[in-house]
């Protein structure tokens, strides 16, 4: 191939799939080179947490959507599969780059990769540089008054908002140059993020992955679930969280354009509770750039001997495919198998079922979480699923076992979450659809075969408290 006349850049994208506010992207333009768009599948540079099955899935219309975006504009996507280094390089000579961009990202097997590739483009005289395109603040940029990585939330989001400078929106560019077809370009399909058969055309319904679903995504929260935001979130029976994780994760809106819409929108009180829940996305990948073994090991190294159960593969199988017989449980089990996604509060009570009441170690439930999520973050997931185990920085202490029938009277009053995905238990009064046993003959009647809970819900707790207690006595 002849290399072009105009001196280019490759910008490869990554978790950064969008055109608006790409610092990547821009960086190119700024320096008067053509960009070259460039994605490269190689998930075995991803060390042990290499992207589950329902992440494929989404990444692959992610992709198509960026692609279709870009040849509005007269470009399109350069897709290759391989190494990441030699790819670029081949890319990078073929084309007449004269420099790759690249957005950041904070996965510790990524940033060693990343790190390598930048000096090895470097040393064949190729300008390669990263920038910020997924956080308000980079995971160094802030620290304690010792200088110090946070360890506790609340400290860090002060701090943040103190330090709070979003950059500016930059809109996506009109016009790309052309380029012709790259030698080892490979089609998007044969990439095989798909999967076979189709399980995952349930997703779809609930989901428009791309650049344009997550502004309408956006917009659908700010037009009708922002003001009522901070009571809402905790009610998995209504539609009133932003349903942004997905699109955040795979970088189709930038976080500060989320916060700068959300600016001009919504009661101030509103605005701030959102924004503090970007404030741990921010916090989950701070902990992870300072604490790199929290996806695998306790922060805390105290519970490394801590009596687990052994897991039980049956025990197991039932929480993964909701069929556990407590009904919050199963629900959100779920949804999770149906949607590619779960509620945030009844991630909370399914983790602690998993890890208080079955005693199985986080580890196994951050897996399956990982592979199944469509939002699936290491950084948001290692975090979240230690903070429930209470093995983790800032953590809910291990003795907080959520009780998931009285979680699920607060939270899901007339049980219509429930009702939707646990349809056994439809034909059940609102109040026995939280505990169908407590319903008598008649009301059991009508579950269908809803299967008898797998562990008593109080000796359970009781049993995860001894084990706790045994702990501090060693």
């Amino acid at each position: 191939m002849t290399p072009s006349p105009t001196p280019t850049a490759l910008v490869w994208f990554r978790d950064d799939l969008r055109l608006r506010d790409h610092p990547a992207l821009q960086a190119a333009l700024k320096a008067g080179l053509a960009p070259v768009p460039v994605y490269i599948h190689a998930p075995h540079e991803e060390g042990a947490w290499a992207p589950g099955a329902a992440s494929d899935a989404w990444r692959h219309r992610s992709l198509a959507a960026l692609d279709a975006e870009l040849r509005q504009r007269g470009s399109r996507l350069h897709v290759f599969a391989g190494e990441s280094l030699a790819t670029l390089a081949s890319v990078a000579a073929s084309t007449g780059a004269a420099a790759v961009f690249w957005n950041r990202r904070h996965e510790p097997a990524i940033d060693q990769r990343d790190t390598r590739i930048r000096r090895e483009l470097r040393q064949l005289g190729l300008r390669a540089e990263a920038f910020n395109g997924s956080l308000l603040f980079e995971p160094w940029q802030l620290e304690t008054r010792a200088g110090d990585p946070f360890r506790v939330f609340t400290p860090f989001w002060k701090a943040a908002l103190q330090a709070w400078n979003p950059p500016g929106l930059q809109p996506a560019p009109d016009h790309l140059p052309t380029m012709d077809p790259v030698p080892g370009e490979v089609a998007l399909a044969a990439l095989g993020l798909q999967p076979v058969p189709r399980w995952d055309n349930t997703f779809w319904d609930e989901w428009i992955p791309g650049e344009q679903g997550a502004a309408l995504a956006l917009q659908a929260f700010i037009d009708s679930k922002l003001h009522t935001y901070s009571e809402g979130r905790d009610r998995p029976d209504r539609a009133l969280t932003s349903r942004l994780s997905p699109h955040l994760h795979f970088g189709e809106i930038a976080p500060w354009r989320v916060a700068t819409q959300l600016d001009a929108a919504g009661p101030p009180d509103e605005r701030a509770a959102f924004l503090r829940q970007l404030g741990w996305r921010e916090f989950a990948h701070h902990v992870l750039r300072h604490f790199p073994h929290t996806p695998d090991d306790n922060f805390n190294p105290r519970f490394d001997d801590f009596q687990w159960a052994q897991p039980d593969a049956a025990l197991l199988r039932a929480w993964q495919r909701g069929n556990t017989g407590v009904p919050i449980v199963d629900a959100g089990m779920r949804e999770l198998w149906t949607t590619g996604w779960m509620h945030n509060r009844v991630r909370m009570i399914v983790a602690s079922f998993l890890t208080k009441n079955l005693r199985i170690h986080w580890r196994h439930g951050a897996r399956w979480f990982h592979d199944t999520l469509v939002d699936a973050d290491l950084a948001n997931n290692a975090l979240g699923w230690q903070w429930v185990a209470g093995t983790g920085v800032d953590a809910a202490p291990y003795f907080r076992v959520f009780n998931p029938v009285l979680q699920a009277r607060k939270f899901d009053p007339q049980g219509e979450y429930i009702a939707r995905w646990v349809p056994e238990l439809r034909g059940l009064p609102a109040r026995a659809r939280h505990a169908p046993r407590e319903a008598g003959a008649a009301g059991l009647a009508a579950t269908q075969g809803y299967p008898h809970p797998i562990v008593d819900l109080g000796e359970s707790r009781n049993d995860a408290l001894a084990a706790f207690a045994r702990l501090k006595g060693r």
